[in-house]
């Protein structure tokens, strides 16, 4: 197992603890870029029984294939990035094994207790205490920057040179939670994307994720009758356009079942329309079950499918579950429409969103716990622990 190595350096030395989540390892990442230390790479594989291990308290590495994972050993680092819950045990094992302090940052919704970690930077959809080692920010960190949609935009623009403009990115995700990315939901993705390059008179640049069912790749490739390009996600590809359909697109669809892709949207600078991959029962823009107003009176009255059931158990865990461990994704859906950074797709034309400072506020508190100087030159001291958390 290969780990990005750091070069020698005063600086802070960060691990990455990797996951098994795209999203997840790209708010590491994007976090440990953002500060520019010394970083390391850790990934793993985990056992089969690793929930039964798992547990949110604990310091162990029981739930890794360690012959099959990188290696926890000196030299230890002075920082630990993580985000999911496999990765805490491993997280708070460096802590207790190290000969040094460590400090721990969690990205996400950590499942021990926040007072574990140093600092936790979390999203609304979370809906974490108000407490000072909690940094609310309102979207999750990414690895989205100008300069590197920039260099990945130039590797394809001869590609799609003959695309008439606009060109409109289309970024597909998968199912989640109650709301279905299925065969109906591809369909209806790729007429309502056609409708707007028509409109337009624009191109597609349309990428699938690793959630991304075949059967709705199916039906959304083959109903989209615009000029277009079609990516179809494979694992560890090099020549992903991901980051080159963003930099080159002049606006952006994506599917709002994920967050961090609708905020790696946002951070383009780009109009971005939300596309609702549910209806009716399972709609995300309004959703009867999860607003309260479902009943018998309902077109379709209590006939249930699967993802009628799934939608009316998650209305129920949501009003009744404990709250820090349960999300509602909507949460971030309105802030996004509110805050005029996206639309849904169908309720007109967005404009150009503001800039996102989500991880400008994530660096200064990290560089905090280490007195080291912001971007701006001032020295932000770890006593100052309540200063930018946001409501």
């Amino acid at each position: 197992m290969s780990d990005r190595q750091p070069s020698h350096s005063s600086e802070p030395l960060v691990w990455l603890l990797m996951g098994n989540r795209a999203g997840d390892n790209s708010q590491v990442l994007g976090l440990g870029e953002a500060l520019g230390w010394p970083l390391v790479e850790k990934h793993f594989e985990y056992t089969r029984y690793e929930k039964l291990v798992n547990l949110p308290f604990g310091a162990h590495l029981l739930g890794v294939v360690r012959e099959r994972s990188s290696a926890i050993e000196p030299p230890w680092p002075d920082l630990v990035i993580s985000a999911g819950r496999k990765n805490e045990p491993i997280a708070r094992y460096v802590r207790k094994r190290a000969d040094k302090r460590v400090r721990l940052i969690h990205v996400g919704r950590p499942w021990a207790r926040p007072e574990t970690w140093d600092l936790v930077v979390t999203t609304p959809q979370y809906r974490l205490p108000d407490v000072p080692n909690v940094l609310h920010n309102d979207t999750p960190l990414h690895r989205v920057t100008r300069a590197r949609l920039d260099v990945a935009a130039e590797r394809w623009r001869e590609r799609v040179a003959h695309l008439p403009r606009p060109l409109i990115a289309v970024l597909a995700g998968g199912n989640s939670g109650p709301y279905p990315f299925d065969r109906a939901s591809g369909e209806r993705l790729a007429r309502q994307s056609d409708a707007l390059a028509r409109e337009l008179g624009g191109s597609l640049l349309v990428t699938t994720s690793a959630r991304t069912l075949p059967e709705t790749t199916e039906a959304l490739f083959s109903g989209i009758q615009s000029p277009s390009i079609l990516y179809r996600w494979k694992k560890d590809d090099p020549d992903n356009p991901f980051f080159a359909f963003l930099g080159l697109a002049d606006r952006v669809i994506v599917t709002a079942d994920s967050v961090s892709m609708m905020t790696e949207a946002c951070a383009t600078g780009r109009p971005v329309y939300l596309y609702d991959t549910g209806e009716g029962r399972t709609s995300m823009k309004h959703n009867p079950w999860l607003d309260g107003t479902g009943g018998a009176d309902e077109p379709g009255g209590f006939g249930l499918n699967r993802w009628h059931l799934k939608a009316h158990v998650y209305r129920l865990t949501m009003r009744m579950g404990p709250q820090r461990l349960t999300r509602d994704i909507r949460i971030v859906q309105q802030l996004l429409v509110d805050t005029k950074r996206a639309i849904w797709l169908g309720d007109g034309h967005p404009d150009a969103p503001a800039p996102l400072e989500d991880m400008t506020r994530a660096v200064a508190r990290v560089r905090a716990l280490f007195d080291r100087p912001t971007a701006a030159g001032r020295i932000e001291r770890g006593d100052l622990a309540a200063e930018g958390q946001r409501a």
